[in-house]
């Protein structure tokens, strides 16, 4: 059951992330989105206070259990709190938010495909010392969504001691922060045999600094432009052998207790809500601005009045709110199940989908209701509309998300649906 009550510990993160975003995030907005590549180091220094006092993890929920003063065990809301977190920070700005230090994606592969050994060597270092940042490399140029045409390879050495990597990642989210700064690190997914197909794809922790790991590019982009989206080639790139997370047997996943490509994908119903937050963080932005900005113009929406006796602009606004709170109810749904350790696979694509659907109508509406100032840059309305676009498109596309929705709904398997 989903409790609308905002719980006081989610309370109190979000009142303090209402303010970063208001006094630290909207403020510099619009001179990170023109000065790309240039890191948000207001922002930075003051979240990674919050981000270390949280052990470092902020992509990763406290899902441990807590007993009430009666000793009985208190409801899960580490992704709830997430949740609201990320919402929170999206509003402020979604490419600061981007640019958070911490364990981030990489932390998230190395939680679910990790041994408990290799989650206290990797992610205990985030919740100490200067700002660092994580990344995850799985996106290749002839390798999209489709995760299973991944070419970039790991063998062995010869003397068994070291994996060696070789291929190419494209659009690594922070990836330039996660290969260069001293203690961070890249999860890449590479393929142990290619003609094995998904089963032997798997995670391989690369650490900043190693040799053969390359930035060759950082991308020039139309929206979240705070957040370095890298390019990364790994060119006989040595790692230890206890960098792979998790088994090396190749397998479809079950046997090994969701290692391997399976991992990968419970990585993805823990980020996926996450993203749908973000895009309703942008949304949010967006709708409030407009209603404020209609409102000190004289504006208001009648809610007493019937909608066809409405104007079309009152009628605009109540559509934005629904389907802001219709997206918004989804993702509470998503991260609720993920708490309570329930699988979420559809709930996250749902979210996912609904949210990025959401967050690119209602920005763009905005723009569309305010004219010529909302299209101008006086404004951050347009500069809104092109970082919702982004939350369609990364995570798992749209698409992607509308076919896993189906397969789940329908029963059929990927082979039969695609």
């Amino acid at each position: 059951m989903i409790d609308f009550e905002m719980p006081t510990p989610v309370s109190r993160q979000v009142q303090f992330i209402g303010m970063l975003g208001e006094q630290v995030m909207r403020p510099r907005a619009r001179y990170y989105d023109d000065h790309e590549g240039e890191r948000p180091v207001e922002y930075t220094s003051l979240i990674w206070q919050t981000v270390r006092a949280q052990g470092g993890r902020n992509f990763s929920a406290d899902t441990s259990e807590r007993l009430d003063r009666d000793g009985r065990p208190r409801p899960r809301i580490g992704y709830l709190m997430l949740a609201h977190m990320v919402e929170a920070l999206s509003w402020g700005d979604a490419g600061m938010y981007l640019a958070t230090p911490g364990a981030g994606l990489g932390g998230a592969a190395v939680d679910a495909t990790g041994t408990p050994e290799q989650k206290e060597r990797f992610l205990r270092r985030f919740g100490e010392g200067e700002p660092k940042w994580s990344a995850m490399a799985m996106t290749e140029p002839h390798a999209g969504s489709d995760t299973a045409a991944i070419r970039t390879r790991a063998r062995l050495s010869d003397d068994g001691r070291e994996w060696i990597l070789d291929g190419e990642k494209i659009f690594v989210t922070s990836g330039a922060m996660a290969a260069r700064d001293s203690a961070g690190f890249v999860v890449v997914w590479a393929t142990l045999d290619p003609s094995a197909g998904r089963a032997a794809i798997k995670p391989f922790v690369v650490e900043a600094g190693t040799p053969g790991m390359l930035v060759t590019k950082l991308e020039h982009k139309h929206g979240i432009r705070a957040s370095d989206t890298a390019a990364i080639i790994f060119q006989h790139c040595r790692i230890p052998r206890e960098n792979l997370l998790g088994s090396e047997e190749i397998s479809d996943g079950r046997s090994s207790g969701g290692k391997g490509f399976a991992g990968a994908m419970r990585t993805f119903d823990a980020t996926r809500p996450l993203v749908a937050a973000s895009a309703i963080g942008i949304a949010r932005a967006s709708l409030e601005f407009t209603i404020t900005y209609l409102r000190q113009r004289g504006v208001t929406i009648r809610y007493d009045v019937p909608l066809h006796r409405q104007t079309a602009i009152e009628r605009d606004l109540r559509q934005m709110e629904a389907q802001h709170r219709a997206a918004w109810l989804l993702v509470l749904r998503a991260v609720t199940a993920m708490d309570a350790g329930q699988d979420n696979a559809l709930e996250a694509s749902m979210s996912k989908v609904k949210a990025g659907q959401v967050a690119t109508f209602i920005a763009q509406k905005a723009v569309e209701l305010l004219g010529p100032e909302g299209y101008s840059c006086t404004l951050l309305l347009e500069k809104w509309m092109r970082d919702a676009r982004i939350n369609d498109i990364y995570e798992g596309t749209g698409q992607i998300n509308r076919l896993i929705v189906a397969r789940r709904l329908l029963g059929y398997s990927s082979r039969e649906l695609r």
